[in-house]
């Protein structure tokens, strides 16, 4: 059987390799915030739902496959929970029997084996139960071939066929070999045979029939004959053996993959508990193809920083840039720019991972990869400038940014002048445009933003974080050109609990912030 949960042709490698910037991924977007909370505390659901999120699906279809299996276990999260439990106790309740993989005598593999089965029969009973119970209950292709796999494959005849044979191999009443001698009368071709009945008559056990065969009986201190009877059973049930270990190894490869796929949507079930209970909307995000250039989004939230933070009412943001390469982002500081931006790649790493996203209304189109560039702390170790350390980073980030990317900038450039920072800034973000890539960047760049907007103010949207009249930030972002002030003054006001003077810098070339004047 196959569990087929994540992909419809495919099963999920858990040891499959990340993606070579997935750990700057993690740390920019906080992913590790998502992950402890699709993890509740679990290892394994922790390992799957990072390992999802980070090898994204490409294909439209694959992504709406798990959205609908999804959809399924979030109007039904029960039976996500149910067969994830019943695998669970299945795979731990092995650990207490005696394993036959430390051993390479066959019936202490037979043995061990055995008693492997017989405990897994009442569990896949338990799945096949679910399985009669919910089959008519789900809508999605994937949910409704995995109960008729259950259905079809462990049928009433299954259950019947296997608790014979394990009866059988109980050997209660003894074991029937037969052999063939060899020319030099050393014994070959070993094998177990069926008994023709069962249980022998009383009549024979007594010696009270006529005799059909000749026995022997080996003394208890007969140690040299005990072990030759040892190693004849040996060879007689080494076929045996094989067979019901290889059946006992491919039911816990079952139960083991689909605890694996099934910890994905329990791990989205645990992350919707929590955004809902914090107030937070959800929804399945509407995957176009690359070539749409697609995005738009309602009411979009960041889910991290949901998970974090105390505040009642978080403030989501709308925007629309389907069919534009660019989007610039300007406005005050603490405005809500970079949690925009995380906001904006969170999302579609949720979306291209089959899950839903934290948004109202979600639409983008699928890209080969979400790459981040994100403002670091200064080195402190010294070894290299701020600049070239960022230089550097950008030099490995395009090695593996292939055609149809979405590449962030938060703040890139900065340290260094505003005239040096915006050439470089441009000629990268230029370079990433005319190959295909999408881009959204935040900067307090003036004459960064400003030239895209001269040049190209048709396939770029320009965005602005709002400040209000009293300094106080709403957190909004609102279409509108690049604005020339952070308003960092502000954030001085709020540390320092007096206003800054308004009094540039002599000899300083940025653009005034409001209530500066010349010196």
């Amino acid at each position: 059987m196959k569990v087929h949960l994540l992909y419809r042709d495919r099963d999920f490698d858990l040891d499959a390799p990340l993606p070579a910037t997935h750990e700057d991924l993690t740390r920019d977007l906080d992913l590790a915030t998502v992950v402890r909370a699709m993890a509740g505390g679990d290892r394994l659901l922790a390992a799957v739902a990072s390992r999802v999120l980070l090898t994204s699906l490409t294909d439209p279809q694959d992504i709406r496959y798990r959205q609908e299996i999804l959809r399924d276990l979030l109007a039904q999260p029960d039976i996500a929970r149910e067969v994830y439990t019943v695998t669970v106790e299945a795979l731990e309740q092995r650990r207490s029997i005696w394993g036959y993989s430390a051993t390479s005598r066959p019936s202490l593999i037979l043995s061990g084996a055995v008693d492997y089965l017989q405990s897994y029969v009442g569990y896949l009973k338990r799945l096949r139960a679910i399985a009669d119970e919910r089959h008519d209950s789900v809508h999605s292709a994937g949910m409704a071939s995995f109960f008729r796999a259950l259905q079809e494959e462990l049928d009433d005849a299954y259950f019947h066929t296997v608790q014979c044979h394990l009866q059988r191999l109980q050997f209660r009443d003894g074991l029937l070999l037969s052999a063939e001698l060899a020319r030099d009368n050393t014994g070959r071709n070993y094998l177990l045979r069926t008994p023709e009945r069962d249980r022998p008559g009383w009549k024979q056990k007594l010696g009270l029939t006529e005799r059909t065969s000749y026995s022997f009986t080996v003394p208890p201190r007969d140690d040299a004959g005990g072990q030759a009877l040892d190693e004849l059973t040996n060879r007689g049930t080494n076929q045996v053996a094989n067979a019901v270990a290889q059946a006992a190894d491919h039911i816990k490869s079952y139960l083991t993959a689909l605890r694996t796929e099934l910890a994905f949507y329990v791990g989205c079930l645990n992350l919707h508990d929590r955004l809902t209970e914090a107030g937070q909307p959800t929804c399945l995000p509407d995957v176009r193809p690359t070539s749409e250039a697609a995005l738009r989004c309602r009411d979009l939230r960041d889910p991290s920083l949901a998970l974090q933070s105390s505040h009642p009412m978080m403030v989501g943001n709308d925007a629309d840039a389907t069919g534009r390469s660019l989007v610039i982002v300007t406005g005050a500081n603490s405005g809500g720019k970079s949690t925009f931006l995380r906001s904006i790649g969170l999302a579609q790493v949720m979306a291209q991972a089959g899950m839903f996203v934290a948004a109202s209304d979600h639409c983008a189109s699928i890209c080969s990869g979400v790459f981040t560039h994100f403002i670091r702390e200064e080195d402190a170790t010294m070894r290299a400038g701020r600049l070239e350390e960022e230089l550097a980073r950008m030099n490995a980030l395009v090695d593996h940014i292939q055609p149809g990317a979405l590449v962030l900038f938060n703040e890139s450039f900065h340290s260094t002048n505003e005239r040096e920072g915006s050439e470089i800034a441009r000629q990268i973000v230029r370079g990433l445009r005319e190959g295909g890539d999408r881009v959204v960047f935040v900067t307090h760049q003036f004459d960064f933003a400003t030239g895209f907007l001269a040049e190209d103010g048709v396939s770029a949207l320009f965005l602005q974080a709002r400040r209000r009249a009293d300094g106080q930030r709403d957190y909004h972002l609102v279409p509108g050109p690049p604005l020339p002030s952070a308003y960092g003054a502000d954030l001085y006001d709020t540390v320092f609990g007096e206003p800054l003077p308004r009094t540039a810098p002599t000899g300083s070339s940025r653009s005034l912030e409001p209530g500066w004047t010349e010196p």
